[in-house]
């Protein structure tokens, strides 16, 4: 079975110049400057830019925040690394589209709170800039259609930075997949269960940080692209069956306020506010082709971090947390699980055999970001593309929609318009051993 990297074709891009300009690509030497701005600077488009300061051929032009103090300390790394400081914007929060107006920038990475990531990318791709945003793209299914329909009036690419698309792990287990060692896929399921109360929805202090609003204000999966990004890829989403529809059903909102209690007291607010969104919400994705997906948001309970992965197929099956596959055929006898890690080994990507990993996340979003500025230095689709980026991000909506009519089935919008059906497998293609991609 050969898989093909497809490519949108409003890019119009020709594959021997594609080509050419990837191999350019594998010789720093050669390596075309990619201007590159950076639009939120705080403890996440910090870290980006850092990375990315890390990386041949990467000139940070310009910075923009709200906060003045957060983008000059962003201008000051940029400084620290040898380059020429860049400009600083800190203008309000329209301060970006003086940005995205400069001519001397080929790319924005997008930073900013949840609710600036689809205006910020809709202008930029406007103005002519290639996009990597930071999840989700999207919260609302509008603002997905509006980011669809701009990169294909503008031709400009827009990927969405899901890092756990990109995990070595995730990219072996998609190498077994294509070679048929699991055989159909029939079943995901996955989760982003992370205890982020204490740190990313409210500080130390119990101070609301920024993500505290949506708490208040929604009850559904706020966050679902980190573990749906590799399901997608694994399942052919997009390439060969689409999510048809989902089911949300949300429990009850306990975990908050017991937080508040416990750690604060019971006259701390938070400890007796009431907050809209369920401590767990469970969604149920059924495909075209009939799979099915289940969806966990898990973010308010007391637990170590983890992602749940597991694949199930007509002759294998995955799971992530017991670190183990079993093959039919192949695994020991009467159903045992193998350890996988001799299959990481073997089936090991391409992308990573040849990645010098530098930053966060084991060097998973040195590679992510590696991969974007790629596509923008060689004018080629970004890996994740504009279709795949809002297919992971609609979730947010939609589960939303479905938990407020009592967990109905809800349709999922085909945001390719049919395409799915004849395009090929398209991310981290790598069936001969070479990165067919980059």
């Amino acid at each position: 079975m050969k898989h093909e990297l497809s490519r949108r074709g409003f890019l119009g891009v020709a594959a021997g110049t594609m080509a050419a300009g990837m191999a350019n690509a594998s010789d720093s030497k050669k390596l075309k400057d990619v201007r590159v701005a950076v639009l939120g600077t705080g403890n996440r488009g910090t870290h980006l830019l850092s990375v990315m300061l890390q990386l041949p051929g990467v000139q940070i032009v310009a910075v923009c925040d709200l906060f003045e103090e957060r983008a000059n300390k962003a201008a000051k790394l940029v400084e620290e690394a040898g380059q020429k400081k860049p400009a600083v914007y800190c203008d309000g929060a329209l301060g970006y589209k003086k940005v995205i107006e400069r001519d001397d920038i080929d790319a924005v990475i997008i930073a900013s709170y949840w609710q600036w990531h689809t205006p910020m990318a809709v202008d930029a791709m406007k103005a002519g800039k290639y996009v990597g945003s930071e999840v989700p793209i999207a919260t609302e299914v509008d603002d997905c259609w509006k980011l669809v329909n701009t990169s294909e009036e503008t031709g400009m690419p827009c990927m969405m930075m899901e890092n756990w698309s990109f995990r070595r792990d995730n990219l072996a287990v998609l190498n077994m997949i294509r070679r048929g060692m699991l055989g159909e896929i029939m079943h995901c399921h996955c989760a982003h269960s992370h205890d982020c109360i204490d740190h990313w929805f409210f500080d130390k202090e119990g101070k609301d940080r920024w993500p505290a609003e949506f708490l208040t204000k929604y009850n559904r999966d706020q966050y679902p692209t980190h573990s749906v990004g590799p399901v997608l890829s694994w399942m052919d989403i997009n390439c060969g069956d689409a999510f048809e529809s989902i089911t949300s059903t949300a429990t009850a909102q306990k975990g908050i306020n017991a937080y508040f209690e416990r750690t604060f007291g019971k006259d701390h607010p938070n400890a007796t506010k009431k907050f809209a969104q369920g401590d767990i919400v469970t969604s149920t994705l059924k495909t075209k082709m009939g799979k099915t997906l289940i969806v966990n948001y898990d973010m308010q309970l007391p637990r170590p971090y983890d992602n749940r992965w597991e694949v199930s197929g007509t002759l294998g099956i995955y799971n992530e947390q017991r670190e183990a596959v079993y093959l039919e055929g192949e695994s020991p006898k009467y159903h045992t699980w193998e350890p996988f890690a001799p299959y990481q080994d073997a089936y090991d990507h391409a992308w990573w055999k040849s990645h010098d990993a530098v930053g966060g996340h084991g060097g998973t979003d040195s590679l992510e970001l590696t991969k974007f500025i790629d596509a923008v230095r060689n004018k080629t689709q970004t890996p994740i593309d504009v279709y795949d980026s809002v297919t992971m991000s609609c979730i947010v909506g939609l589960s939303g929609e479905s938990i407020a009519k009592g967990s109905a089935v809800t349709k999922v919008p085909d945001f390719t318009r049919g395409q799915w059906e004849n395009t090929k497998a398209k991310f981290a293609p790598d069936m001969t051993g070479q990165d067919l991609s980059s």
